[in-house]
């Protein structure tokens, strides 16, 4: 692993879809951002497939600027959402080469991102790429006309529920009460997502309120209700940091072991204030 400067840390998200790293990594996020590291977030599909109303290109356009005012929002230092298609997405050596490039340019300690075990497929495709480009980030002859790395940086896997092949493994548990209002802020950038096409899609589009204030409460609601499993899925792990009630909202993450390692001095800057004793 690459010398730290716990002064500042830099944390690259890549996920499948504009809200993704909301979704799975906002807490996280959101103490990085308060600690004065830099963050660039990353949806690597253009977002086009998921909408029943929208044609693709109307929807690409809606997500991109709803990104960027998610990224706005919590004062990161991009919400980039590039260019492959939504819905279609392969681990594909050009997927690769472009994630290779991207760690490269933006240099970070840390990269968050999908399991190969989930259910959707652009999540499991970016998982495998970004665990066949870990490695190649320090070969030169790899993408030559990008400057390659000394090291590799940590990758850790957002927190997911589920258990086949295997579940993940949660080196890394943190408490995120305190970041749910900057979580749900994020997230209601995404409107054509959270109030309209996942409402849809999951059959309670007739929940949904109508004015801004009701919308926020809602959305605050659902969220906590789907995040809340977590504690029981990690009980033992959350038992085993927290003690007695233990955490409520959470989030978990499990460190690649196709990256570089991780030691205990870093975790907590990685990880802002995570301690394993604890």
């Amino acid at each position: 692993m690459q010398k730290l400067d716990t002064a500042t840390v830099r944390v690259l998200v890549l996920g499948a879809h504009p809200d993704d790293a909301e979704y799975h990594a906002g807490g996280l996020i959101a103490r990085h951002v308060d600690a004065g590291n830099v963050v660039k977030l990353v949806s690597v599909t253009d977002g086009g497939a998921g909408h029943h109303r929208l044609d693709r290109q109307a929807l690409v356009a809606k997500r991109r600027l709803e990104a960027a005012e998610a990224g706005r929002r919590i004062g990161v230092e991009a919400y980039v959402t590039w260019d492959f298609p939504d819905g279609r997405l392969q681990p594909s050596l050009e997927l690769r080469e472009t994630i290779i490039a991207e760690i490269r340019r933006f240099r970070p300690d840390l990269v968050l991102t999908h399991r190969t075990c989930d259910y959707h497929p652009d999540h499991r495709a970016v998982g495998q790429a970004v665990q066949d480009a870990s490695y190649m980030v320090t070969v030169p002859l790899v993408v030559p006309d990008v400057p390659h790395l000394k090291h590799d940086p940590v990758v850790a896997y957002m927190c997911d529920l589920f258990t086949k092949p295997c579940r993940l493994q949660a080196d890394v548990i943190i408490d995120i009460e305190p970041q749910i209002d900057r979580i749900v802020e994020m997230l209601s950038a995404h409107e054509c997502q959270v109030f309209d096409f996942l409402p849809y899609n999951h059959g309670h589009a007739d929940q949904v309120p109508e004015t801004v204030e009701d919308r926020l409460s809602w959305l605050k609601r659902w969220y906590l209700e789907v995040i809340e499993p977590r504690r029981t899925h990690f009980s033992d792990r959350v038992q085993e940091l927290f003690g007695g009630e233990g955490a409520r909202y959470i989030e978990a993450y499990e460190v690649s072991e196709y990256a570089a390692g991780i030691t205990p001095d870093s975790m907590s800057h990685l990880f802002v204030g995570f301690r394993a004793s604890d």
